[in-house]
């Protein structure tokens, strides 16, 4: 394909064509995450419609515009598409003029009449522009496997001649779906999890369980560089740090070692409903995949979320770890959650953790201490940072 020759694009919208009354909003929420996505190429301007968005490129470079779109979430599809006037003269030679500068041996016509006013129907619009292609050219018609498939579409102010389709990242657009706050990590799921969510719509903020001194500071740094990552999907990412050291020893203290991981994940969760609470978070997420560790069995599931009334969304909850790692090397997560820096859950894992937790047993060790102290004083204690891509646009407090 060659992009100097067109000068605008056009997005498609897939999935959010099934969302009835509401697909106003979510097709104008997608537009504002567009031009949030592309403000750093100023001179761009937009046309948000029901059926399509149409990005007018005045004269730019659509290379790296292209890629930026490949990672906007409510994306089905976009093409570099040329916009001329819809004069059948006009779309012959145009149609000619591409196939020409494309330099191969075979096409194939699809054209479509959104405007059922228009004189010619779209079989005809075919047969004559197929016609005066194959009089002018060294072209062959291939209905079946062309090497260019050209794609007209007639709409009423305007014709849209396009080659190819671009696949986008699909799901909802940032935002429509609400906020949750992710368990962060730093290993390869919970990053997977993050992209995968927000690909939903779902915008995120994340909580980070340190514990020095048993973690290491640089940790942290892998937790931002990890959101770096994340900004190309969502330009804001606020990370919640919680001191979790003082709470973490009583739980060795108070409990016996094979019950320390099912325990520990019952703090995280308590701890995260408050700050979901507090900023406004409609649930709590995290990497979990079924049966990966003691703590992700189902039994260790159900007690573990017993502390809470909170929606617990496990976006990975099914992929095994050779599908999660597929996805962290597509979204450039993977190098840095390998780095050896290992997390409190990682550094405190017993050496027999329980697979099938009693909710009996856990309480009775809960009740030798007042953990509830040790949660309140994680969350006054707790830093919050911020992650941005140089992209963020402020004014967007869904991000």
């Amino acid at each position: 394909m060659n992009a100097a020759m067109y000068d605008h694009i056009m997005v498609r919208f897939g999935e959010l064509s099934t969302k009835g009354k509401n697909k106003k909003d979510f097709i104008f929420r997608l537009g504002d995450n567009i031009r949030n996505a592309l403000k750093e190429f100023n001179g761009l301007t937009y046309n948000v419609r029901m059926d399509h968005i149409y990005i007018n490129l005045n004269g730019l470079d659509p290379t790296p515009i292209v890629e930026r779109l490949k990672d906007v979430s409510g994306i089905y599809s976009f093409s570099l598409v040329l916009k001329t006037n819809t004069d059948i003269e006009n779309l012959k030679s145009l149609t000619l003029d591409i196939l020409n500068k494309e330099n191969k041996k075979t096409f194939k016509m699809r054209a479509k009449r959104a405007d059922k006013l228009y004189p010619i129907i779209s079989d005809d619009i075919n047969r004559q522009i197929a016609s005066h292609v194959l009089k002018n050219s060294s072209y062959k018609v291939d209905v079946h496997n062309p090497d260019v498939l050209v794609s007209i579409t007639i709409r009423e102010d305007a014709a849209y001649i396009f080659t190819e389709d671009i696949m986008g990242a699909g799901g909802y657009p940032l935002g429509v779906g609400g906020k949750a706050i992710m368990m962060m990590s730093g290993g390869i799921d919970s990053p997977v999890a993050s992209y995968l969510l927000m690909k939903r719509g779902v915008a995120l903020e994340c909580v980070h369980f340190a514990a020095p001194p048993y973690t290491n500071a640089a940790v942290i740094d892998k937790i931002k560089d990890l959101c770096k990552e994340l900004n190309r999907y969502q330009a804001k990412i606020k990370v919640h740090i919680v001191p979790f050291t003082k709470l973490q020893e009583n739980i060795y203290k108070y409990s016996n070692e094979s019950y320390a991981i099912t325990i520990m994940r019952r703090m995280m969760y308590r701890i995260s409903e408050r700050l979901a609470d507090k900023y406004k978070c409609l649930a709590i997420a995290n990497g979990e995949s079924v049966g990966q560790v003691a703590s992700q069995t189902l039994a260790s599931m159900k007690v573990i979320n017993d502390v809470t009334t909170m929606p617990i969304i496990r976006p990975v909850a099914i992929f095994d770890k050779t599908e999660i790692i597929k996805i962290a090397k597509k979204i450039k997560t993977y190098d840095i959650s390998i780095r050896p820096y290992e997390d409190c859950c990682t550094i405190f894992a017993p050496k027999n953790p329980k697979t099938a937790p009693g909710l009996e047993e856990v309480l009775a060790f809960e009740k030798k201490w007042d953990f509830e102290s040790d949660i309140e004083e994680c969350v006054k204690n707790v830093e919050t940072i911020v992650v941005t891509s140089d992209l963020e646009d402020k004014d967007k407090n869904y991000l």
